[in-house]
């Protein structure tokens, strides 16, 4: 029966070749095929056989919009000071340096200028994989200074989200900043400045209810889980099942809470058509 057992060789051989192989594959999970790893990043974080749209990063965002993927960042040494020393199952400082190793970022939020199809533009680009992007002070002083950027220097502003929601553990600290970047928004818009909100897989919480929402043009990714509480929670709360697709980006856009549903590979012309439209230079 020896030649049914597995020796010590063969197991570090199965091993070698698992790590090896590793993080080279990606499962879609809508089509459930798998892809190629390389084959997914040039195709924009799109699955090649159903178009499902995987979460994109921050940096993928601004080398997908900005052209030839050139763009300066400012405003990226902001980083929180854990106002309320706010502690749960773990420090909250503890997972912002947790966050910060991972990201290499500060924060949840990037902020960079260049060119989408010859225009200058600003960007705010979220990062969901920094605690799942959730808004605290850094998040929406970063914001807001790249809107005021934007009525200074008359640049269209974009703003990317990706977001759970507000950053609990920064309490009404984190609650304020809707306010603060709503205010922010309408003097862009006294100044006629263009403001295009890009919505992505999720955007929720206290993200969807303030600037997320307030675009001149609210753009939506395909399949996006948008809303402010999840679904879960309405139907607990409703006490009702709700319909199909319900707070999908196709659903929102039937019922007129998005303007229009893009998919990444035509994002960039969309926006330069829409600018161009807006009569921006």
């Amino acid at each position: 029966m020896a030649w049914f057992r597995r020796g010590s060789s063969d197991v570090a051989a199965s091993a070698e070749k698992r790590v090896r192989t590793e993080g080279l594959w990606e499962k879609c999970e809508s089509c459930r095929q798998i892809i190629w790893k390389k084959d997914l990043d040039a195709n924009l974080n799109v699955c090649p056989k159903c178009e499902y749209h995987f979460r994109m990063d921050s940096e993928g965002r601004l080398n997908m919009l900005f052209d030839g993927a050139e763009f300066s960042v400012f405003d990226d040494t902001l980083e929180s000071t854990d106002p309320l020393k706010f502690t749960d199952t773990k420090p909250y400082a503890g997972r912002l340096r947790a966050a910060q190793e991972n990201t290499g970022l500060k924060d949840a939020i990037v902020n960079a200028e260049g060119r989408l199809e010859g225009r200058a533009v600003i960007v705010s680009a979220m990062e969901y994989s920094f605690i799942g992007g959730s808004m605290g002070a850094v998040v929406g002083e970063c914001i807001t200074r790249a809107i005021e950027k934007g009525a200074k220097e008359r640049k269209p502003v974009i703003v990317v989200s990706a977001s759970g929601g507000a950053r609990m553990m920064e309490g009404v600290v984190s609650l304020m900043q809707m306010a603060k970047i709503s205010a922010a928004l309408a003097r862009l818009d006294d100044a006629k400045v263009p403001y295009i909100s890009i919505l992505t897989d999720p955007t929720t919480g206290g993200v969807t209810a303030s600037y997320a929402m307030l675009g001149d043009l609210n753009i939506a990714e395909p399949g996006a889980l948008i809303g402010f509480a999840g679904p879960r929670v309405i139907e607990q709360t409703i006490r009702q099942k709700l319909p199909e697709g319900f707070q999908r980006s196709e659903f929102l856009l039937e019922h007129g809470m998005v303007d229009a549903v893009v998919h990444r590979k035509q994002m960039k012309a969309y926006i330069a058509r829409a600018l161009e439209f807006m009569a921006v230079a």
